[in-house]
């Protein structure tokens, strides 16, 4: 407490930065939702700065001029390349996090969440900018991982050394750390609203005007600096819905029944991989290496394995996939998501998770066609847009937050009825069969991974 008095009065000749701590402590509404733009700002410009990193990586790899996307770079390259590169990825990526935990003090969370959930709203700056340098080797490489998950802790990191810097709180310092992490989302997925409401359902666990209000603030901010000043476009593309008729709906229940049964089974999937690979007697180095493998051997067979998948997905919404096709590579998506996951990649699986949702969906309608009348079904990508909100609320466990990201992709409002029907089926079935969400169970998984981690380190300081 002295050395913070101490630092405030070598601070107080800042006026405005005084001001604006003593306003934002006071709960001042006006300066709060300044602080919250603020951090849009951040935020969104954190996640421009991965993207490009990212972007230059694939150009570094693939020698292209221009990043065209993980699924043309495999392609682009040999089949002994596409084996060994997300191997050699994910081998750098380890010794990154390994040479993190041994050499860099360990302050504050490692995880976003935590920090706002559980923690003081504390995010460690040496940590996460090794864990995104880290994440970069891994989807730069082909992990089957999405680049959310770095790009929304880089912003929540920027809001907690702004927070910090002002000296805050833990709960407006957490309240801060919210509004970037929001403002990271919606860069992330130009989903303002879904994006705000991530953070509220899932992270706080509810909704109130006293967060939600921030948020939005900070929602916006970054939607129009990505969208409207920076130009990036929408990651998935989506067609134009259709509702044949009111029956359909039963339909669509049905894929909310079904999302609700596959979804607990894709996450214990994931659970058994981190299991699996947290048993093998290798350093983290090589049991990333070992996940990249994986990966590789399976991108021999179909390329589209590698990366976060947003390619697939749009090209499964706009062209018509044989169910075959559609049921390959969902499961090696499945198995290539567990690899990466489960050997450690730094990543997010809200990416994957939207995937898997759309195939499912895609692959309902193939069955649904095959037994009804023509006629009598919507297109299949109507049912594979449907099943991404499905799947989603049914492993976050937050049916709003889904419903209306998927209502943000499409700007539909033929797809709401549906797609809330579905949402809300998925959710419940998964929650009785399931009560931990995926978020609920990563981040107690985080916990367990980040102390081997150190274990390993300590170990081996102790053996030199």
């Amino acid at each position: 407490m002295a050395i913070e008095k101490s630092i405030m009065k070598s601070r107080a000749k800042h006026g405005l930065v005084y001001r604006l701590r003593a306003r934002l402590v006071a709960d001042n509404l006006p300066a709060t939702l300044c602080a919250a733009a603020l951090m849009g700002l951040f935020g969104a410009l954190a996640t421009v700065v991965f993207r490009e990193l990212l972007g230059w990586t694939q150009m570094l790899l693939g020698g292209e001029e221009v990043p065209r996307g993980m699924v043309s770079l495999a392609r682009g390259l040999d089949p002994w390349q596409r084996f060994l590169l997300p191997a050699a990825g994910g081998a750098v990526a380890g010794l990154v996090l390994q040479m993190a935990a041994r050499w860099l003090p360990k302050r504050g969370a490692a995880d976003y969440m935590e920090a706002i959930s559980i923690g003081r709203g504390v995010i460690g700056l040496r940590q996460t900018l090794a864990r995104s340098l880290s994440s970069i080797f891994s989807i730069g490489s082909g992990a089957s991982i999405g680049r959310e998950g770095p790009m929304v802790q880089l912003a929540a990191m920027f809001s907690s050394l702004t927070g910090r810097f002002l000296l805050l709180p833990p709960r407006h310092l957490r309240l801060l750390v919210a509004c970037g992490a929001t403002a990271g989302i919606t860069s992330a997925y130009n989903a303002p609203i879904a994006g705000a409401l991530f953070i509220s359902e899932i992270v706080f666990g509810v909704i109130s005007s006293a967060t939600l209000v921030p948020l939005v603030v900070s929602s916006v901010v970054a939607n129009i600096v990505t969208r409207q000043i920076l130009h990036y476009d929408a990651v998935f593309h989506m067609p134009h819905f259709e509702f044949v008729s009111g029956w359909e709906v039963i339909n669509y229940l049905g894929l909310g029944v079904t999302a609700g049964l596959v979804a607990p089974q894709f996450l214990r999937f994931l659970d058994l991989s981190r299991a699996t690979f947290l048993r093998l007697p290798f350093p983290l180095w090589l049991r990333m290496a070992l996940g990249g493998l994986v990966v590789g051997a399976l991108s021999v067979v179909n390329p589209q394995v590698w990366g976060n998948g947003y390619s697939v997905v749009n090209s499964m919404l706009h062209t018509q996939w044989a169910w075959q096709a559609v049921a390959a590579i969902l499961l090696m998506k499945i198995v290539a998501t567990g690899a990466s996951v489960g050997s450690g990649a730094v990543g997010g699986v809200f990416t994957p998770t939207l995937f898997v949702g759309a195939a499912l969906g895609a692959l309902y309608a193939s069955g649904l066609q095959a037994l009804l009348p023509a006629g009598d079904v919507s297109a299949i990508s109507s049912y594979a847009v449907v099943g991404m909100g499905a799947l989603l609320a049914a492993t976050t466990y937050a049916p709003l937050m889904s419903t209306l990201m998927i209502f943000e992709m499409t700007l539909s409002y033929e797809v709401m009825l549906p797609l809330m029907l579905a949402s809300i089926t998925g959710y419940v079935i998964a929650h009785r069969i399931r009560p931990e969400s995926v978020y609920a169970k990563s981040l107690a998984n985080n916990e367990r991974a980040q102390r081997a981690v150190w274990k390993v380190a300590a170990k081996t300081d102790v053996e030199r």
